[in-house]
């Protein structure tokens, strides 16, 4: 069993910031690359940002310079710094993690979502 435990949703005004963590634990033996999807209401899942195992990082053309993403190898854990909030980037924020895990080899696992509203 792999768990992705996300914290660091909720509500802000535009121009604010908030930090999103995600914490991988359980049977991953190895961790590729981390990242972050949202899902904005009536819309497809979209990337936002990732970093690989090597720290190479990509970012959604809306959110270039405006959003940092980090992650700590010893903790399996991905944070995405988000500033200058926008009312767009209202959606349901997901973890998503590329690990090896150890009944199952290489798998996607994704995270249950955590809720970012930002208020105009």
């Amino acid at each position: 069993q792999v768990q992705l435990v996300e914290s660091g949703g909720g509500l802000v005004e535009a121009g604010g910031s908030l930090r999103l963590s995600c914490a991988a634990s359980g049977s991953i033996l190895r961790v590729n690359t981390m990242g972050w999807y949202r899902q904005a209401p009536g819309k497809q899942r979209e990337l936002a940002a990732t970093v690989t195992e090597g720290g190479s990082t990509h970012y959604a053309d809306s959110v270039k310079g405006r959003f940092t993403i980090s992650r700590d190898h010893a903790k399996n854990t991905v944070y995405l710094e988000m500033n200058s909030l926008k009312p767009e980037d209202t959606a349901v924020y997901y973890c998503y993690v590329d690990g090896y895990l150890r009944t199952s080899g290489w798998r996607d696992v994704w995270g249950q979502g955590t809720q970012v509203t930002v208020s105009s």
